[in-house]
């Protein structure tokens, strides 16, 4: 049985290097799906579900949403990106590292691996970074 749950962040990135728009300082208002798998619950409370979508929103809101969202994404491996998240933290406000460049490939994977990491049976993350690009990673 799989259940998914849906979720939108906003966020500002940029790619150091790219060689087109995505280079320059940009937003994005993503939605988020994380889908999870396994038996139904035999009895209980949670009886007949897979997992509580409460239970869900609780972890993702604590390891992504409330980490990522409103805040500048950045490549801590890029000189410049980290030249601009020293620059936003400096002035109080909100960023998020990565150890790659923040594309919604790497988000995607990195956002399934902190899931997986806090106990979710996570079995797709897909991220939409437009109303018509996503980027999908699952097991």
């Amino acid at each position: 049985m799989k259940v998914v749950k849906i979720f939108t962040f906003d966020s500002s990135h940029l790619l150091d290097g790219h060689d087109g728009k995505c280079k320059n300082l940009h937003g994005h208002t993503y939605k988020l799906e994380v889908e999870i798998s396994g038996d139904l619950i035999a009895d209980g409370p949670k009886e007949g579900m897979v997992l509580d979508f409460g239970d869900v929103k609780n972890v993702v809101k604590q390891y992504v949403l409330d980490r990522m969202d409103h805040a500048f994404l950045y490549n801590r491996l890029s000189e410049r990106e980290k030249t601009i998240a020293s620059l936003l933290e400096g002035w109080g406000l909100k960023t998020y590292a990565l150890e790659q460049r923040t594309t919604a490939e790497v988000m995607s994977y990195h956002i399934f691996q902190i899931l997986q990491q806090q106990g979710l049976p996570v079995t797709r993350v897909r991220l939409w970074e437009t109303p018509t690009s996503y980027s999908e990673y699952e097991v």
